[in-house]
């Protein structure tokens, strides 16, 4: 088995951007990069055999929804996620900490609402120091969350990349509640990281920095997180309410990271946010927003966007983007996807997510290049 490794090739002249290689037991991970998000264990309309002929090189899993459905001892008596569902290339899984107070706070639960999902008012039960309680949304049964089932939870997913538990408070917070949800939440990882380290399992864990856009807190958070020993160090919680808060926030806490480790920022992907973050020096991103944009019919393309549904399509027989080599480019053009969008064929949503993922991974690619000649 290949050990976990980080390898440092170049940090840009002109700002803290670098490239490196993150070696893992499923194969190499270039940074900076894109993860696509399959919160079911795929990536939505796409099959593992495309993803991976794609080159996306690390897939984003959500411990929550598959503890869920179809269970975590289920997918580990399939041999793992990489078995279950096919997958060659390494696999990151969060601790289902995310899901599960973002059911409470809004973006989950409004998500499942909208997919015609029964909804369960009071999803989040109780939050003491043992862990949470909260009710599935799928049968309303009552589960407990700690830090270690949530690692062993990840355990029997076998991602290459685990994360420990913490709580997200949302960004409207009182800083002395604040303050309490961060003392929890590094009792939280610490207990996770300790679990993992009695069955290593090969696997990588990375601590997750909090504190919201509080200065001191973060500096607490990154102090207390790196005198641990975590393989790598993400970035979650409150990013800030606006993009410029976030950038700000980063912009303070990156140099606070060690330089030898892996660092990733959760739930950033954005085009908007992508090279600002990665002047910052992140290496790692993990979004749905490409991939959700694909299934709304927004095609992004080295021209900007292009929103595929429009009229002025219907007659157009070039390529989405005739810069773009990825498969739907290659064969097909934007009248027969404004067509099949228009005629609701599920055949959109896989040509049009198979494009923007590819975008991303090319986008990735570019960065990477540009850092190696100081250009960004």
């Amino acid at each position: 088995m290949i050990p976990f490794r980080f390898e440092l090739i170049h940090t840009s002249s002109k700002s803290r951007a670098r490239v490196g290689r993150i070696h893992t037991p499923h194969g190499i991970i270039d940074t900076p990069n894109f993860v696509g998000v399959g919160t079911n264990a795929t990536l939505k309309a796409l099959e593992s055999t495309i993803v991976d002929q794609l080159g996306l090189q690390l897939m984003f899993c959500n411990t929550y929804h598959l503890m869920v459905q179809p269970g975590s001892e289920i997918i580990k008596a399939a041999g793992g996620l990489h078995s279950f569902i096919g997958r060659k290339g390494p696999i990151i899984t969060d601790s289902g900490g995310f899901q599960v107070f973002s059911l409470a706070y809004g973006s989950v639960h409004d998500e499942l609402k909208s997919s015609g999902t029964k909804k369960h008012d009071g999803c989040v039960l109780k939050i003491n120091e043992e862990g949470v309680v909260f009710r599935s949304y799928r049968n309303g049964d009552k589960i407990l969350l700690t830090p270690e089932s949530s690692v062993q939870a990840q355990k029997d997913l076998g991602a290459d990349i685990i994360i420990p538990l913490d709580e997200l408070p949302p960004y409207h917070i009182d800083p002395r509640k604040l303050k309490k949800s961060l003392d929890r939440t590094h009792r939280w990882e610490k207990r996770s990281l300790d679990t993992h380290l009695a069955e290593p399992n090969g696997q990588a864990m990375y601590a997750v920095i909090h504190g919201g856009i509080d200065r001191v807190m973060r500096t607490e958070s990154c102090k207390h997180l790196t005198d641990l020993p975590f393989d790598g160090y993400s970035v979650g919680g409150s990013l800030g309410k606006t993009r410029e808060q976030m950038i700000e926030m980063l912009t303070y806490v990156m140099p606070q990271l060690p330089t030898e480790k892996p660092n990733h920022l959760l739930g950033i992907g954005d085009l908007d946010s992508v090279e600002q973050c990665i002047r910052l020096g992140v290496d790692t991103f993990d979004s749905s927003h490409p991939t959700r944009c694909a299934r709304h019919g927004l095609i992004f393309t080295s021209q900007g966007m292009l929103k595929i549904n429009n009229s002025a399509y219907k007659n157009d027989f070039t390529p989405l983007d005739p810069a773009c080599s990825c498969p739907t480019c290659k064969n097909y053009t934007r009248a027969y996807v404004h067509h099949l969008f228009k005629a609701y064929e599920m055949t959109a949503y896989t040509l049009a997510t198979v494009h923007n993922l590819r975008f991303m991974i090319d986008l990735m690619h570019s960065y990477r290049e540009k850092i190696l000649r100081d250009e960004i």
